[in-house]
């Protein structure tokens, strides 16, 4: 089995840069995607980045074995598809989740022999009010079934390939998720983003 790798910086027009924002010393980036490289069960490391942020890109993984492809994670899956074995397995990969430990990583991976898609949640912790159109509050979600979504997902290669959009998660089966693999956009989140990268590494962590 193949497994391929795309990290991308899809959901919004800011994500390019907050990618490349400092966290002990080094972009975002570069702890998202070294931390990829360390799990042996990942043959490939892609990187699609935005035009404008091309050369930036290249720059903060300078010296990692991973490939950069300026463009979309389209066009960054098709310089790679043709020679993909077809039992490969794609995991898609939010650049700014750069600290989900490998255990996660490893636990998309072996579920996607199970499931043509995976995914990594959280339960929803947080209390969910429903509101009405004037913003009063007029009941409270039931939150038992209820969950955040991580990354990476994980993919058979036919799953991939038949994907409209490849971050509709409709219908994926679920592996238990990690606080760490926490989006990194606020300042709140960058300090944790520091500790967790400035705490003692070990096999498990990314």
């Amino acid at each position: 089995m193949n497994v391929v790798v795309i990290v991308t910086v899809a959901h919004h027009a800011s994500d390019g840069e907050l990618a490349l924002t400092p966290v002990h010393g080094e972009a975002l980036l570069t702890h998202t995607v070294r931390g990829l490289l360390g799990v042996p069960e990942i043959d490939l490391v892609l990187v699609a980045a935005p035009q404008r942020c091309a050369s930036s890109f290249s720059e903060a993984l300078r010296g990692l074995d991973c490939r950069v492809v300026p463009g979309s994670l389209r066009q960054a899956f098709a310089a790679v598809e043709p020679d993909l074995p077809r039992d490969s397995v794609v995991l898609l990969h939010d650049a700014l989740r750069a600290f989900i430990p490998a255990e996660t990583v490893r636990d998309v991976i072996t579920a996607v022999g199970d499931a043509p898609i995976v995914v990594p949640v959280l339960p929803m912790a947080d209390t969910v009010k429903v509101t009405s159109a004037d913003s009063l509050i007029v009941g409270t979600e039931d939150r038992t079934h209820l969950r955040t979504v991580q990354t990476p997902i994980g993919y058979t290669l036919p799953a991939f390939l038949a994907a409209a959009d490849p971050w509709d998660v409709a219908g994926a089966a679920l592996v238990d998720g990690h606080p760490d693999a926490m989006r990194v956009t606020t300042e709140f989140e960058l300090s944790l983003a520091e500790a967790i990268a400035a705490a003692p590494k070990n096999e498990e962590t990314l």
